[in-house]
């Protein structure tokens, strides 16, 4: 969902109750493109892992195949099977 449709489902009642409801939205998509829809707020939480070039992209993702490849996945055991009806 893009910042506009999020912006009025989030602000609707704001939004309904403004004098002028056109400005108000836009001051509202503003504010929620300057507060989530922006790369550095997801570099602060942690989301972004590597900022790369475009013409990398297709190495990266053959570097990451490469890797999980191998990958072995542990599970737990079982405590209970699945019982009879």
């Amino acid at each position: 969902m893009g910042p506009e449709g999020a912006a009025n489902i989030i602000f609707r009642n704001e939004i309904k109750n403004a004098e002028n409801p056109d400005e108000m939205r836009k001051q509202k998509i503003k504010e929620y493109k300057e507060k989530f829809a922006n790369p550095y707020v997801a570099a602060a939480y942690g989301y972004v892992d590597a900022v790369i070039e475009p013409a990398e992209t297709r190495n990266m993702l053959i570097h990451a195949l490469e890797i999980s490849a191998d990958k072995v996945e542990v599970r737990p055991n079982k405590k209970h099977g699945i019982p009879p009806f």
